[in-house]
């Protein structure tokens, strides 16, 4: 209704702003390109609690021994605004317009991947706070670089070019299997993945004691690709994850249930 009211008067695009302080942005998303918008941009802030003074015993922001809700921004919210940024890029209402992408972009790394998930231009708050407006001149030339080096020639070249490649889970192919691969060569014997998947994932790597150091492999049978061991480990290119197929045939989880498949097949 707001949308509808300042289309009436307005004399210049209007882009709306969507908060993510929702389950999903794609009803709202439909709504305001219904009422008219000419663009949409995302995402707001997220509501939170950003810490809580331990001797006045009130959260942050601090205003006469009262607190509320703080607006959490930056480099850690990004994931949040690339997943939302794919719902509205994959609708078919709300991806019909223009969509400007907000949410932790620092790097140009950060900006090309929105522009691949469907923005057709980012905004940059956080980063130029901390590094001054000067931060852009990086942006457009690691943007103009990787163009090139991709072969691109404009924006319109990449922007929404990863959208079609997220699907649902149920889609996937389970015959397609990641499994980890720790180089021995250049394994430094810290014992840093089998920690963690001992502990917390799928007890999948082998431990041989040894002297004067232990040895650490991959059970393949019990790996399930989760990428952890890779995660933790302090040496580049140590701990690598390899294709392993199941099957050479694609199958997903709708047609194994359609099949009455074992699951200890898969």
């Amino acid at each position: 209704m707001v949308v509808e009211w300042v289309m009436e008067a307005a004399t210049i695009p209007v882009i709306t702003k969507l908060t993510p302080n929702v389950h999903s942005v794609v009803p709202t998303g439909r709504s305001v390109v219904k009422a008219g918008t000419n663009g949409l941009s995302l995402i707001n802030t997220i509501q939170s609690v950003t810490g809580i003074d331990l001797d006045t015993f009130v959260p942050n922001p601090y205003v006469a021994g009262k607190s509320v809700f703080g607006g959490y921004c930056g480099p850690a919210v990004k994931p949040i605004a690339l997943k939302m940024l794919t719902t509205i890029a994959q609708d078919e209402l709300t991806g019909k317009v223009p969509i400007s992408g907000i949410g932790g972009i620092s790097t140009w790394k950060d900006a090309v991947e929105f522009m691949l998930l469907g923005a057709s231009n980012v905004q940059v708050c956080t980063a130029v706070m901390k590094h001054g407006f000067r931060i852009i001149e990086d942006l457009c030339e690691g943007l103009s670089n990787w163009m090139d080096e991709k072969g691109f020639k404009t924006l319109d070249d990449f922007i929404g070019k990863s959208v079609p490649t997220i699907t649902h889970w149920e889609d996937l192919d389970i015959n397609y299997h990641h499994i980890a691969k720790i180089n021995q060569d250049k394994c430094i014997h810290c014992g840093l993945c089998y920690i963690a998947c001992e502990d917390t994932s799928h007890q999948s790597i082998r431990l041989e004691k040894g002297n004067p150091y232990n040895t650490y492999t991959v059970i393949d049978e019990e790996c399930v690709g989760c990428n952890l061991c890779k995660l933790v480990c302090p040496v580049d290119n140590c701990i690598t994850m390899e294709e392993h197929r199941v099957a050479p045939e694609y199958l997903n989880w709708i047609e194994f249930q359609k099949r009455g498949l074992p699951l200890n097949d898969h």
